[in-house]
C-alpha cells in the first residue's frame, strides 16, 4: 500500500499491510460516492501506525471529513476496505468503530449538559451493579483517567458550566474511558485560548507516546506544523501526498491543498483612522438565556478594523446581533455617524449605513432556498437601477449578479441556481458580496472565515482590508486569534460580557498575552479601557 493514490495492488481481500501491528487505521483504496453521483473520495490509500499524530487536511470538500466518518462508522466506503488493527473492517455504525478502539470528538461536542463530567465520561458504560450506577466509582474513573492523561477536569462539575476546553477534555475521557487506541480529533481548536491549545497539545501528546493514533483536522496550519507527526494533505477527494511535519512549511502545505502557490499573508498598510462612526456607551443588556451584557464602552473610526476576541460565549454574538438590529439594548447609546440607532428595527439599521456578516451563514445570512442573485439583492430590491416604482427589473437583478459573481470569484454556474446549493466558502463570498457591495459605512463581520477553506480564506482577509482602506469602519468578531491579529488594527476583549481589556496597538501582542484576558487572569481597569472615549465621538488615540 502506498499513499499516492494508487490501489492495494495484488493483495488478496481482508489482507493488508501491517498486520503485525504496524498499522493502526488505514484506508485502501477507498471510494465514497453517493446518491446524487458526488464523489466524495477517490481510491485513497491511508496508513497511520500506532504512536503517531498525523494531520489531515484540505480544503473544504476535500473528502478529508468523509474518510473521518468512514474511520468512524458514520459512512461506509463504496469500495476499497477500512481498516483497523492491520485487519480489514467492516464498520457499520459508530458501535463497530469503539468497540474496534475507535473514538472521535466532533467539532460540535456531544455531551449532555445537565450531567457532570463524570455522568458524561461514563454515559452508556456505566459502573455499577444491577442495573445501578456506582456514582463515587465514575468519578474515581474519570478521576484516574484525568490523572494518566494529563486532561484536566473536576469530575462533578456539570457540563454546562465549565469551560469549552473542559468541556472537549471531556470528550476524549469518554474514548478514552471506551478503550480507545485511535482517537479522531475534529477541528479540537477552534474554539480553545491559547493557552487551552497548549493543554490539549500537551496531553495529545502525552497519548501519541503512550502508544495511541491520532488523527488530528484542522484548517489551521501553523498548529498542524506544532502538534502533528506527519501531515496527509487531500485535494478534491483524492490523496495528494503525506509528508513529514519537519519538512514542511505552511505555505507548501497551502500549495498542496488548493494545486498553487498562496499564502495567508495579507499585506496592511498602516491604518488612517479618520472620523469616529461607530460610538458605543454605557451599553448593557440583559439576556434571557445566553450571555447578559454590561458597561460596553467603545469607538470604531472609520478606516480601521477592531477586533474582539473572547472565548465563545462570552457575549460577542449578542453584541453583535444588537449592532446590527436584531436585539434591543437594555440601556446604553449606540451611534453610527449622527444616527442613535439603539432603537431602531433591522431597516433602520440598513437605513444608517450598517452591514452585517452573521456568524450562522445557515440561519441568519441567507436564504437557502433562494437563488444567488436573489440572495444578493434582498436589502436593495425596491431601489434603482434593480426596481422601479417597487417593480424588479430581471435583467437588472441578473446583471448585478453575474457581476458581483466575477467579482467575488463565487463559483456557480448560474446566478439562478439556490443558495443551497453552494459549498459554505461560496455561500459565505455571497454574503460578503452582498454586504460589501452595499458601500457600508459600519460593516460587523462576525466569524467571517467559520468553516470556510484557505482558498476562501485568503480572499475574505483581502475583502476586509480592502473596505477598512476605503473608508469603512469595520468591527472584526472571530474566535481564530491568529485572524484577529493579523487583520485588526485595534483589539477588544470580552469576558462575561463584559469588556476586559482593550489594545490601541496590535503590532506586539501575543496570542497568549490576549488569551490571559481571555480567561480572565489578567484584565483592564476601567480608566484603560474608557481612555480617550468622550461625549463628542471622538476617535481614541490610535
Amino acid at each position: 500500500m502506498n499513499e499516492s493514490g494508487n490501489g492495494p495492488g495484488n493483495r488478496p481481500r481482508g489482507e493488508a499491510a501491517g498486520v503485525d501491528g504496524s498499522v493502526a487505521v488505514a484506508a485502501c483504496a477507498v471510494t465514497k460516492t453517493y446518491a446524487n453521483g458526488v464523489r466524495a473520495v477517490r481510491g485513497v490509500d491511508l496508513e497511520v501506525p500506532p504512536g503517531e499524530i498525523r494531520a489531515v487536511v484540505g480544503e473544504n470538500g476535500a473528502g478529508k471529513s468523509t474518510l473521518m466518518k468512514m474511520f468512524y462508522g458514520l459512512e461506509q466506503p463504496t469500495s476499497g476496505e477500512i481498516i483497523v488493527g492491520g485487519r480489514s473492517r467492516t464498520l457499520r455504525g459508530p458501535a463497530s468503530a469503539i468497540a474496534l478502539g475507535v473514538g472521535m470528538v466532533h467539532q460540535n461536542l456531544m455531551l449532555v449538559p445537565s450531567f457532570t463530567v463524570a455522568q458524561n465520561v461514563v454515559l452508556g458504560v456505566e459502573p455499577g451493579r444491577r442495573g445501578l450506577v456506582d456514582a463515587r466509582a465514575a468519578v474515581e474513573t474519570t478521576a484516574r483517567l484525568a490523572a494518566e492523561s494529563g486532561l484536566a477536569v473536576d469530575p462533578k462539575a456539570r457540563v454546562d458550566e465549565v469551560s469549552v476546553g473542559m468541556r472537549q477534555r471531556t470528550e476524549i475521557l469518554k474514548a478514552l474511558h471506551r478503550k480507545a487506541r485511535v482517537l479522531i480529533l475534529d477541528e479540537p481548536t477552534a474554539v480553545l485560548t491559547p493557552q487551552e491549545t497548549e493543554d490539549l497539545f500537551a496531553a495529545v501528546r502525552r497519548l501519541r507516546d503512550g502508544g495511541m493514533t491520532v488523527l488530528f483536522i484542522s484548517h489551521k496550519l501553523r498548529e498542524v506544523r506544532e502538534i502533528s507527526d506527519k501531515v496527509s494533505v487531500m485535494r478534491a477527494g483524492s490523496l495528494v501526498g503525506t509528508v513529514a511535519t519537519a519538512d514542511a512549511t505552511e505555505r507548501s502545505l497551502a500549495a498542496m491543498m488548493v494545486g498553487r502557490d498562496l499564502s495567508l499573508d495579507v499585506g496592511r498598510t498602516p491604518a488612517r483612522p479618520t472620523e469616529v462612526t461607530l460610538r458605543v456607551r454605557d451599553l448593557a443588556y440583559e439576556a434571557a438565556t445566553g450571555q447578559s451584557l454590561s458597561e460596553i464602552a467603545f469607538d470604531v473610526a472609520a478606516g480601521e478594523v477592531v477586533g474582539v476576541a473572547g472565548i465563545e460565549g462570552n457575549g460577542q454574538s449578542e453584541l453583535a446581533e444588537i449592532l446590527a438590529g436584531l436585539r434591543r439594548p437594555t440601556v446604553g447609546s449606540i451611534r453610527v455617524g449622527g444616527t442613535d440607532t439603539a432603537g431602531l428595527d433591522v431597516a433602520g439599521h440598513r437605513r444608517a449605513g450598517i452591514g452585517y456578516v452573521p456568524e450562522d451563514r445557515l440561519h441568519n445570512g441567507a436564504a437557502l432556498d433562494e437563488s444567488i442573485a436573489d440572495n444578493l439583492v434582498v436589502d436593495r430590491h425596491d431601489r434603482p437601477p434593480l426596481a422601479r416604482r417597487g417593480v424588479l427589473h430581471p435583467r437588472a437583478v441578473r446583471a448585478h449578479a453575474e457581476r458581483l459573481i466575477d467579482e467575488y470569484a463565487i463559483r456557480t454556474p448560474d446566478p439562478s441556481v439556490p443558495v443551497r446549493s453552494l459549498s459554505g466558502g461560496n455561500m459565505q463570498k455571497v454574503i460578503v458580496a452582498r454586504e460589501l457591495s452595499a458601500g457600508p459605512r459600519l460593516l460587523i463581520a462576525s466569524q467571517v472565515t467559520r468553516g470556510v477553506d484557505i482558498g476562501a480564506m485568503r480572499f475574505m482577509y483581502e475583502r476586509l482590508v480592502a473596505a477598512r482602506d476605503a473608508g469603512a469602519a469595520v468591527l472584526l468578531i472571530s474566535a481564530d486569534l491568529t485572524e484577529l491579529l493579523a487583520l485588526s488594527d485595534r483589539l477588544l476583549v470580552l469576558k462575561d460580557g463584559r469588556l476586559v481589556g482593550r489594545f490601541d496597538d496590535t503590532a506586539a501582542l501575543t496570542e497568549k498575552h490576549v488569551g490571559l484576558y481571555m480567561l480572565g487572569v489578567e484584565h483592564h481597569d476601567r480608566e484603560q479601557l474608557v481612555a480617550g472615549l468622550d461625549d463628542a465621538g471622538e476617535a481614541p488615540a490610535a
